[in-house]
């Protein structure tokens, strides 16, 4: 191969390195820390009350009785405050003992059902309540308004309750913030975080394929041995 050819093909390859060697950096660090973390540690179970179960009730009323006059398309069981609740179609609470509707859960009950659902040891260290959340939010693309409930832990560690259903949502603490930013640099969604069909994404993969590619082209074209390979075998033919 021509000697401007070689030099052609080695400054392709290394401005293709430079430009998204950063990039390649990312992918490398992120992914280690994905294969060296337990997911189950990221999702804050060490946090959590694994054992939790909700209770059982007897007694409670029809769903005939409850004042649905658009009728019902989904129920659930809810335990608010070691009371029984449904959540009818996704939109409104009800009491299961007397049929009468619940706008939303205060603080003591957001407390009461976090503290049925994480470590008895961890000790509160204030609540509040969120509106509002932006794409990068550690809660978000979840029901708001939501109650924060912050923890006295190395961690910043930190549980979501939703103030119109008592859900507990989610639990948040630092690692999970880490494993978060990573994957912000590993999908190259740099909006939402999320979305692993980027085409900034698509574009460094296939700039990725040709930096790959031209490395093996210009060893190809520089290697000694590969050139009297060839050389050897054009000889015998």
């Amino acid at each position: 191969m021509k000697r401007k050819t070689q030099t052609t093909i080695r400054k392709i390859h290394r401005y293709f390195g430079i430009f998204i060697g950063i990039q390649f950096l990312f992918w490398t660090i992120s992914g280690l820390y994905f294969s060296w973390t337990d997911i189950d540690e990221i999702h804050g179970d060490h946090f959590k009350n694994m054992e939790y179960k909700a209770p059982e009730y007897q007694n409670l009323i029809g769903l005939e009785q409850l004042k649905e006059t658009s009728g019902i398309r989904s129920i659930d069981l809810r335990t608010i405050d070691h009371k029984p609740y449904y959540w009818i179609n996704n939109e409104q609470l009800y009491s299961a003992i007397d049929g009468s509707p619940k706008e939303f859960i205060n603080e003591e009950e957001a407390l009461s059902i976090a503290k049925e659902r994480m470590q008895p040891h961890l000790e509160v260290a204030s609540i509040e309540l969120i509106h509002t959340t932006d794409a990068h939010h550690e809660y978000r693309e979840r029901r708001l308004p939501a109650y924060v409930i912050s923890y006295n832990n190395d961690e910043m560690l930190k549980a979501y309750v939703s103030k119109k259903d008592g859900a507990f949502q989610t639990v948040r603490h630092r690692a999970w913030r880490w494993f978060d930013f990573l994957w912000m640099t590993h999908t190259m969604d740099y909006q939402t975080r999320d979305d692993f069909n980027t085409l900034l994404l698509r574009s460094f993969s296939l700039l990725g394929l040709l930096t790959v590619l031209s490395g093996f082209t210009l060893w190809f074209a520089t290697s000694v041995r590969w050139r009297k390979f060839t050389s050897l075998f054009k000889s015998k033919s």
